[in-house]
């Protein structure tokens, strides 16, 4: 059941959910996939919210006309931030993604420190606040998302905005040492502060950022609960909570029982003569662990000689940031890489690893889901990963086996069902590659039916429930010494939540 509001819903974030592109003479507008889309789609549609963002193009192009014109396609507003390709190149591809991104992602080797892009980093995000500004009421609920507008709440506060304002973030939030290397993290601690409420993926994430303001700001007051922290400084009240962010169950299990879906994964297997299949599905970062994956992929054929010839590894890497120096070596080093162990251990008829660098449409994303007996999800850090929990969903047959690094924020949730393993240890992963290829049915079914469960239970829906309640009144609830590092083993149901049989 999706969540209601009485409220409307603005919601800011980097990109807006649909994409401006042009065909030969012809601009188009269309809708974009991803796990906040699919998130915020249904509760925008119903009670006819705005959305505010980056159209991701030029700011010549005619975007306000384009929107117009295609409003009619939407049930809720559209609202552009336009950037000039300068701003774009400060502000996203500079100190979100080269500052921020590697920096909360405890990569501190590839964070570039530079004061030209934090200056564009600051009047972006004004512009952003006072596009929010100028095309919200008093009366609305506004939530702005992710790493790339910490500062928003700042600067809508100074344009004199007095609404609550609410703050989710995606991916980890680093520890206070890490945090400390920021040059500008007081900065950012005190714009994050402005907000009345601040959402993160797990318990602790929740906890570094606590731990950061205590650090940082000596001043505040700190009242720990099961479910949220309060945090009183200069007189106001923050509520910090962890919500795990999730998928719509319903829509990933019944696309999975197609009958295009299963003829797609019955080919898939066919093609690979009925080989154990492994599944690798990542975005082109370099905190996904893919050249490490690819490395204990290798050791377990070296240690295991029994998989050669009867198991196969389907890499696909979504291409993306392609522009940047760390993604082309990233890129350079895969494909390398794939040569190298496939040169190696192929055989007549086998080849270990099927590497594809491209996309999937949605047909043949839910079929390999479906037709591979192993995901192999191993991130070197991750905010939560979706993908994971999509696998799972897809698994209708009871028989896949999720292998899951432990510093995944979905490592929480679902580490009881799933093997963890640290994406560093090759020889670990390596053994648990084997565990996984020789694991009996009645314990992959088992392990399965409760990966299930938890996302089932634990959907999308929920997740906009937790989120979208209003910061709490008066004093939190004492934390217990049995706190669950899930947030989602620790909050109270009421009627309307009760579990899905």
């Amino acid at each position: 059941m999706a969540a209601r509001l009485k409220q409307r819903l603005v919601v800011a974030s980097n990109r807006l959910p649909v994409e401006i592109g042009r065909e030969g003479e012809s601009w188009h507008v269309r809708p974009v996939a991803g796990g906040l889309v699919t998130a915020l789609n249904p509760i925008m549609q119903r009670n006819r919210g705005l959305w505010i963002g980056w159209p991701g193009c030029a700011a010549d192009v005619p975007v306000a006309d384009l929107l117009a014109a295609s409003a009619q396609d939407y049930a809720y507003d559209l609202r552009p931030v336009l950037l000039t390709a300068e701003e774009e190149e400060g502000y996203y591809r500079g100190f979100a993604n080269e500052t921020i991104w590697p920096l909360f992602h405890d990569l501190l080797g590839h964070c570039h420190f530079d004061l030209e892009n934090w200056k564009t980093y600051i009047s972006v995000n004004r512009r952003f606040a006072e596009v929010i500004d100028e095309t919200s009421g008093p009366d609305d609920l506004v939530w702005v998302h992710d790493y790339q507008l910490m500062l928003v709440a700042q600067h809508l506060r100074s344009l004199g905005t007095r609404q609550p304002l609410s703050f989710f973030l995606h991916i980890p939030f680093p520890t206070l040492d890490l945090f400390r290397r920021l040059p500008w993290k007081n900065e950012i601690i005190r714009a994050l502060l402005t907000f009345d409420q601040l959402g993160f993926q797990t318990l602790r994430d929740r906890r570094n950022f606590v731990h950061c303001v205590r650090g940082l700001v000596p001043a505040v007051e700190v009242t720990a609960g099961r479910r949220e922290t309060m945090l009183r400084v200069d007189g106001r009240v923050i509520t910090v909570g962890h919500f795990p962010i999730s998928i719509d169950f319903d829509e990933f299990d019944q696309g999975a029982r197609r009958v295009e879906v299963a003829e797609a994964a019955w080919f898939l297997r066919e093609r690979f003569h009925s080989r154990k299949l492994i599944l690798g599905i990542d975005r082109l970062d370099y905190t996904k662990g893919i050249p490490e994956r690819f490395l204990a992929f290798e050791r377990a054929l070296v240690k295991y000689p029994d998989l050669l010839g009867n198991v196969a590894l389907i890499q696909l890497v979504i291409p993306s940031r392609t522009h940047v120096p760390d993604y082309r070596n990233l890129k350079a080093l895969l494909d390398e890489l794939a040569g190298r162990i496939n040169g190696r251990f192929s055989r007549h008829g086998w080849v270990p690893i099927h590497y594809m660098y491209r996309s999937l449409e949605r047909t043949q994303l839910l079929a390999h889901y479906r037709a591979c007996e192993i995901a192999l999800i191993t991130p070197l850090r991750d905010g939560m990963n979706l993908v994971a929990k999509e696998y799972c969903a897809c698994s209708i047959d009871g028989n896949g086996v999720l292998i899951l690094s432990e510093f995944a924020g979905t490592a929480d949730q679902l580490g009881r069902g799933a093997l963890c393993v640290n994406p560093y240890d090759r020889e670990g992963t390596a053994d648990t590659i084997y565990a996984a290829y020789t694991m009996d049915t009645d314990e992959r079914t088992s392990r399965m039916r409760a990966l299930r469960a938890e996302i089932r239970r634990n959907d999308v829906h929920r997740w906009l429930r937790w989120v979208l309640a209003r910061p709490s009144e008066g004093e939190a609830e004492p934390e217990r010494e049995s706190e669950s590092s899930s947030g989602t083993m620790s909050l109270p149901l009421t009627t309307a939540e009760t579990p899905k049989a």
